[in-house]
């Protein structure tokens, strides 16, 4: 299954917002509101749960300086990746949009979808308020 959001304009220039998402404690402010758990787990991983649903480790898998940073399931029982492509427009300006593939029977896909789909658009309407 792969999922897209928006592509959306930031007010960082494409290394700040490439360090912004490379400092994991940041991922806290993107979380939507029915977040319910956050904690980092160390410098390249995380652990958190929306309202209802179960904890899920999110952990740094790849990263290429300035333009893209990976985000990977950090466990082997649901496979996923969250990749963040940033492409430079400014000085002071860059765009990010996020990827989402994950490899699901099609009964989990169903039902996982809408939710995922939702995630990722949350994260993306936050980068794109960063100031």
């Amino acid at each position: 299954m792969e999922l897209k959001s928006k592509k959306v304009v930031t007010k960082k220039s494409a290394e700040e917002l490439f360090d912004y998402l490379s400092d994991l404690k940041n991922f806290e402010s993107l979380m939507p509101e029915n977040t319910s758990k956050f904690e980092v787990l160390d410098e390249n991983s995380f652990v958190f749960a929306l309202k209802g649903m179960p904890d899920i480790v999110l952990e740094i898998k790849e990263s290429h300086r300035p333009d893209k940073i990976v985000l990977g399931s950090g466990s082997d029982k649901i496979p996923f990746s969250l990749t963040g492509d940033i492409e430079s427009i400014s000085e002071d300006s860059s765009s990010v949009q996020l990827f989402f593939e994950g490899k699901f029977n099609a009964m989990m896909a169903m039902m996982v979808k809408s939710p995922i789909n939702k995630f990722i658009g949350t994260l993306a309407d936050r980068l794109e308020s960063l100031s």
